[in-house]
């Protein structure tokens, strides 16, 4: 981790295979953006979390995997281009041509990788799966103070690390509210934003 906590700004933006604007950017360096993604599946798909598991897959290809109770998979894969999943989120369940969105050429492909994340270098996915779990406020929590986290380093105020941090901080103060309204949620989300700037 050590080495983790020097990481400049700079260097999380060089992304090698996406263009995705800063916060964004920084969410997949730190691997928040699959702890997200990890409780978008819960609620999407009425998956339990025991369910839904992290797949490191460094070429940016496959980018969501379904196992059936016959082990068969059927699995998304496409060419890193945000364009597409935005589109088809706007277009279901109908497709459309993406302009200028380039195939897969089989042919030059090469080999697709898979690894397990490191829970050690990537505390988030661990938080994720934790405010998930939990249910009530917390998801809302873990978000806002990620996002507080998140635009500090990029003002570059705090190091890398100092991000899962805040967010664990900021999760462990918190009093869960399982009477979840647009109210509650609002106010989790201000209050998690209020504790995490004044852990800056």
């Amino acid at each position: 981790m050590s080495e983790f906590s020097s990481i400049t700004v700079e260097q999380c933006l060089k992304h090698p295979t996406w263009n995705m604007g800063g916060k964004i950017t920084i969410d997949s360096a730190t691997m928040f953006n699959k702890g997200l993604e990890v409780i978008e599946a819960h609620w999407l798909f009425h998956m339990p979390f025991d369910k839904i598991e992290v797949v490191i897959q460094p070429q940016s290809i496959i980018h969501s995997m379904l196992e059936f109770i016959d082990g068969s998979i059927l699995a998304q894969l496409g060419l890193p281009d945000m364009r597409l999943p935005i589109q088809y989120a706007f277009t279901y369940p109908d497709r459309m041509t993406v302009r200028g969105a380039r195939p897969i050429d089989w042919k030059t492909l090469g080999s697709l990788e898979f690894f397990p994340p490191d829970d050690e270098k990537f505390p988030s996915i661990g938080l994720a799966y934790e405010a998930g779990r939990i249910g009530g406020t917390m998801p809302c929590v873990l978000n806002g103070a990620n996002e507080v986290a998140v635009y500090a380093f990029l003002r570059k105020e705090i190091s890398f690390t100092r991000i899962f941090d805040i967010v664990r901080t900021v999760m462990e103060r918190h009093t869960v509210s399982y009477d979840v309204t647009l109210a509650s949620i609002r106010q989790a989300d201000a209050w998690a934003r209020r504790c995490a700037a004044s852990l800056l």
